[in-house]
């Protein structure tokens, strides 16, 4: 249908739909294209299309009079088809808005949204209109619910929690059922108080950029539930909505609900892939816009794949840079959040594919921004390859996932290493993050998250238990470093239901009692279970839902872990911003000295002894280098940590009298809350028993 609304020239920038001078104006870069069709749809499915006659940089703008908020539209691109340099224009294919702030509706026919016929290298162009059968964007006003105050919770005081904002509700009891597994539900106060009560500080989401589901998964009748499949990475996912249509709002509800309780609001952003696939997948969006400015390419036109997805983000293109600052500062700002936590992106350090670069435009980019430079990043540093492993490799303002802190973790208490590399990941992992002037801090250190078994599965499985997922249990990794303790699976048997239980207690403390910033997963803490699945992502039931029931183990692991989080947030040499010298502190010690069962500082060849199960860690806090909010160093008491993952007891020597007139007990896993189960003070010098597979914290009052 021809346009009958007049079009101004408007401007290139920003990108997007923009509602102004009584129309909205469009802009939308498509480099390659010979013209471009903003296509308005109404509500009965009638298209007008209205051709935009400006092009400015490669971005093509009207300005439409009469348009409204509220406005369903779509682009067609008319430009070369050919393959085997990656052009796609296809303009038989309604193409998402790549900056839409609201998306209606999603993929309901596969083949129709595909751009070919046959093969996708070598096939014509499809001819099939993709109208009716693929999402589109939505023109949406700017403003909505204040944010609120963002609490801007110092890195090293944070406790991080992440959740899935479906699957955190979906089952709670409190929330009425229309709010479950929403963001307003995520915001009902009974959701909050769990939160305030656990003593978590800051929220992660996995993927709430809207998403679809792959095409594989479309083909076998099953769903993405993580959501690491962007469809646009500047719309809330709808479905999370209690109110269609209401995504945005609501979301921003949300965050200021968090943020009233004082708890800061991270997103899992994947800007990676996109849900595009490789080229034989459909064109919905970016493919049809510019495939060769949005997705790396090899030779002959097909797709360079480092993310396992079919696709990667071509992180060297000025469009890539631009789309994904311009939704990251549209997040932080509009939406209120205050940091991001970046899947695979070792992707975003690899222009061209190639070897990593820590300042690649895309990472410069992201750290000199003048806002998102002041929101807390967070790397997950290795992608789908070899060479993308990079942990300890990102810049200074990077934090990242420590996949070595939980591999070291997880062997040390499932008794497979000695004690060497255990020390770096108890004191901040210096040897990642000392020599790139980073902190501590940004040693995020986590034993589970969502990819893997939950807590509760690592104790009690050896092995996967991934079928309900569709792959012939081929999925997830195999690498689970878990140990079942003797029986896999659920068990009545006592003593293995003891040892289970203590052992998530040894995990949980050693996570919150070790230098840098710990990261729980949701459920944790209620003993959730999965039954041995460590690859949930396509699993929307309640497997992969939050349990709120609550039975002995899991009212008892729920008390464990506030204790052992309040414990953290009250001592500020148990969570310091620099990393320990050996520096002499005002007691007359070093601030860390590493000791033996007998009481003895540790010799060079101790740390070689791969036999080894058992080690003290002490910490010297009257001069911790932690500060108040105000800047003002802030002293504490000393503490002696006592890790024992050996099966037998063992006798401890207690160091002697210069390191503290006394030493109290305050933190055991042998017991089932966590509370001491000798209380009292111990003299120095003195033997006191360990238990098998256990922890202990003591504290020496200075």
């Amino acid at each position: 249908m021809a346009a009958d609304s007049p079009v101004l020239a408007g401007r290139p920038f920003p990108l997007g739909a923009h509602p102004e001078a009584g129309g909205v104006r469009f802009a939308v870069s498509a480099p390659s294209a010979d013209a471009v069709e903003v296509c308005l749809i109404s509500d009965d499915g009638t298209e007008n299309r209205i051709e935009l006659t400006e092009r400015t940089f490669g971005v093509w703008h009207g300005l439409v009079a009469g348009v409204t908020p509220g406005q369903r539209y779509g682009y067609r691109v008319h430009g070369p088809y050919d393959p085997s340099r990656g052009l796609r224009g296809n303009p038989a294919k309604l193409l998402l808005d790549p900056y839409a702030k609201r998306i209606s509706g999603t993929v309901t026919d596969l083949q129709a949204a595909l751009g070919y016929v046959d093969d996708p290298m070598t096939g014509p162009p499809s001819v099939v209109d993709s109208l009716g059968h693929v999402p589109l964007a939505v023109v949406t006003s700017p403003g909505g619910p204040d944010t609120g105050t963002k609490p801007e919770v110092p890195f090293e005081e944070a406790v991080i929690y992440e959740l899935h904002v479906r699957g955190f509700t979906r089952q709670h009891p409190d929330v009425p059922e229309h709010l479950r597994g929403t963001y307003l539900g995520l915001a009902h106060p009974a959701v909050v108080e769990h939160l305030v009560r656990l003593g978590v500080t800051t929220v992660e989401l996995l993927p709430v950029h809207a998403f679809i589901d792959e095409p594989a998964l479309v083909r076998e009748g099953r769903h993405n539930y993580w959501g690491y499949s962007p469809l646009g990475y500047f719309a809330p996912h709808p479905a999370y909505a209690s109110e269609p249509g209401r995504e945005v709002e609501e979301f921003r509800t949300m965050v200021a609900a968090l943020h009233a309780a004082g708890l800061e609001v991270l997103i899992d952003v994947v800007f990676n892939h996109t849900c595009e696939g490789g080229p034989d997948g459909p064109t919905l969006s970016f493919r049809g816009f510019d495939a060769p400015g949005y997705y790396l390419h090899v030779a002959g036109g097909g797709t360079l794949d480092i993310t396992g997805c079919g696709n990667t983000l071509e992180a060297a293109s000025p469009q890539v840079v631009r789309l994904v600052t311009d939704s990251l500062r549209y997040w932080a700002t509009e939406l209120g959040v205050d940091g991001f936590r970046f899947d695979l992106a070792s992707t975003m350090g690899r222009p061209g594919g190639g070897y990593f670069d820590r300042n690649s435009a895309l990472l410069t980019a992201i750290t000199t921004d003048p806002i998102l430079s002041r929101c807390k990043l967070i790397a997950e540093p290795w992608d789908a390859t070899g060479d993308g492993y990079r942990v300890g490799d990102f810049g200074v303002q990077w934090a990242e996932w420590n996949g070595r802190y939980r591999d070291t973790v997880r062997d040390f208490w499932r008794n497979a290493i000695g004690v060497r590399d255990l020390a770096y990941r108890l004191s901040g992992s210096s040897d990642l993050y000392a020599d790139d002037l980073r902190r501590p801090w940004q040693s995020i250190n986590f034993v589970t998250a969502h990819d893997g078994f939950t807590l509760r599965d690592l104790v009690s499985y050896n092995n996967k238990h991934n079928e309900a997922n569709g792959e012939d249990n081929r999925d997830g990794t195999n690498d689970n470093r878990s140990w079942n303790c003797g029986v896999e699976g659920e068990t009545d048997a006592p003593g293995i239901v003891s040892l289970r239980a203590r052992q998530a207690r040894n995990l949980f403390a050693t996570l919150l009692l070790s230098t840098g910033t710990p990261m729980l997963v949701a459920g944790d803490e209620l003993w959730r279970t999965q039954g041995g699945n460590n690859n949930a992502y396509c699993i929307d039931n309640e497997t992969s839902w939050v349990d709120w029931k609550l039975d002995d183990n899991a009212t008892s692991m729920l008390a464990f872990a506030r204790r052992v989080i309040t414990l953290r947030a009250g001592s500020p040499a148990l969570r310091q911003p620099e990393f320990f010298e050996g520096r002499t502190t005002a007691s007359g010690e070093p601030d860390l000295v590493w000791l033996r069962p007998d009481g003895e500082e540790m010799a060079e060849t101790d740390w070689f002894d791969e036999g080894r199960r058992t080690l003290g860690m002490w910490i010297d806090g009257s001069n911790s280098l932690s500060r108040s909010r105000e800047g003002e160093l802030v002293s504490d008491d000393s503490w002696l940590l006592l890790l024992h993952a050996g099966a037998d007891s063992i006798d401890i020597t207690l160091p002697p009298a210069e390191y503290g007139a006394h030493f109290e007990p305050m933190l055991d896993t042998t017991t089932a809350d966590g509370s001491p189960a000798t209380p009292g003070l111990l003299e120095p010098g003195s033997r006191i028993t360990v238990n098998g597979h256990s922890l202990l914290l003591l504290r020496a009052p200075n």
